[in-house]
């Protein structure tokens, strides 16, 4: 009775560790693939396929999956020291947007398409700004990141990948050059007011110039125009003024001699 019982006991525990190892295979062989994700199985070191989204079955041992992820992946680009096509040392650095295609390319036609793209991102990094003078850096970002662009996506096409975007994020310039720009800067500011200045005189003269033909046309404007004056130089007490050819500037010049010569008989 007591050896019956050991035997079952025996058994039970057998098949309590068989049912713990089943668990596992199968846990090992059911995978759940999200929306976004897609996973390439190779059996026996053949391609299947990619699979998915959803549960895909894979056999333990046999199979080697490797689950891509299809949305957008950003990685920086490590900042570089580069010479300009006009001898300006400059650090710059970017960021990159890409997003994986075509997920057996991927796999099949590069080790690893994150490090791989990244390096190269570096070396075209270099060769694009290599090529262009500081102020097109400065002044024509744009332009630059499509071109980055442009050459990245058509550089990572066969592995499947797809470069959405590239932006240039910093330019570190040594500090002679800073300075240098600064006064370039305040040179250019002067030179813009001078030209203001220079165009204000001469929309004034040439108002100028037509109010003294207009005047010229109509003396009797010109008188009006000389009464005006005389009014506003009224309002200064102690200023005389005194005008050729005009019977005011007569009467005026009149009473300051006989004042004169009074003072010079007392």
């Amino acid at each position: 009775m007591v050896l019956t019982l050991q035997i079952g006991l025996g058994e039970i525990i057998g098949l309590f560790f068989l049912v713990i190892i089943l668990l596992i295979i199968l846990g090992s062989a059911i995978r759940i693939v999200k929306e976004y994700e897609r996973i390439v199985v190779f059996r026996l070191g053949r391609l299947l396929g990619a699979k998915g989204p959803g549960i895909v079955i894979i056999i333990p041992i046999i199979d080697s999956p490797r689950i891509i992820d299809m949305r957008v992946l950003t990685f920086d680009v490590p900042k570089q020291r580069i010479i300009t096509k006009d001898n300006v040392t400059v650090d710059v650095d970017a960021v990159v947007y890409m997003r994986v295609q075509d997920p057996l390319s991927a796999v099949m036609r590069v080790r690893d398409y994150l490090t791989a793209a990244s390096l190269l991102a570096q070396t075209t990094l270099r060769d694009v700004i290599g090529q262009v003078e500081f102020d097109d850096l400065l002044t024509k970002r744009d332009e630059l990141n499509k071109r980055l662009q442009s050459i990245l996506d058509e550089a990572t096409d066969p592995w499947g990948i797809k470069v959405t975007a590239v932006a240039i994020k910093d330019v570190v310039i040594p500090e002679s050059m800073q300075r240098a720009i600064a006064k370039q800067a305040e040179a250019e500011r002067e030179r813009r007011s001078r030209i203001i200045m220079a165009e204000g005189e001469l929309q004034a003269a040439q108002k100028m110039a037509e109010a003294a033909t207009a005047y010229a046309a109509s003396p009797q404007a010109m008188r009006l125009r000389e009464l005006q004056t005389w009014t506003e130089i009224a309002r200064e007490k102690n200023l005389i003024i005194v005008t050729e050819g005009s019977m005011l500037g007569s009467i005026l010049g009149t009473t300051i001699g006989v004042t004169k010569k009074r003072k010079v008989e007392e």
